[in-house]
């Protein structure tokens, strides 16, 4: 949605819309990327970028369409027909959303592991904070570690 569609599909109705839709199965929430980002001019990187996935996520998408479509209909059925599309380590990957189950703390909304807490000591360290340094980070945040009272009490 932008600021030039149509005047009756706001923010808020599309947010209402989608939370009474979900029923329990999925719920959301409003993010209002501009509020956010606050970045000014995009620079040539970034339309640069913008320009790679948006091609690269079209090429997927015709390619799923021509796997799938069959006697005038689309059977988009497999765990691999919903993806994501991120960055990893440097590469464009596409992962389906099944997988990311997994790797998801719901509770809090955060995946359960963060690849850049393990640089924490470094930049405390570069930061001249004074602290013992260990070097044995497991990259966790302390404070999501436990999700809800049960864990607590099993030790879970």
């Amino acid at each position: 949605r932008n600021e030039n569609c149509n005047e009756n599909y706001t923010t808020d109705f599309i947010y209402q819309l989608y939370s009474e839709e979900g029923k329990g199965v999925f719920d959301c929430r409003k993010n209002v990327l501009g509020h956010m980002q606050q970045g000014g001019a995009p620079s040539p990187f970034d339309r640069n970028f913008g320009t790679k996935i948006s091609a690269k996520a079209m090429q997927w998408i015709s390619k799923k369409l021509k796997e799938t479509y069959r006697k005038g209909k689309v059977f988009a059925n497999t765990d691999d027909s919903v993806c994501l599309l991120g960055m990893r380590r440097r590469n464009l990957v596409f992962q389906p959303v099944a997988e990311l189950k997994t790797e998801t703390d719901f509770v809090h909304r955060i995946p359960k592991e963060q690849w850049w807490l393990k640089l924490r000591p470094l930049m405390k360290i570069l930061a001249k904070y004074k602290t013992s340094y260990d070097v044995s980070d497991s990259g966790q945040l302390e404070h999501v570690a436990m999700h809800s009272p049960k864990e607590a009490e099993t030790g879970a």
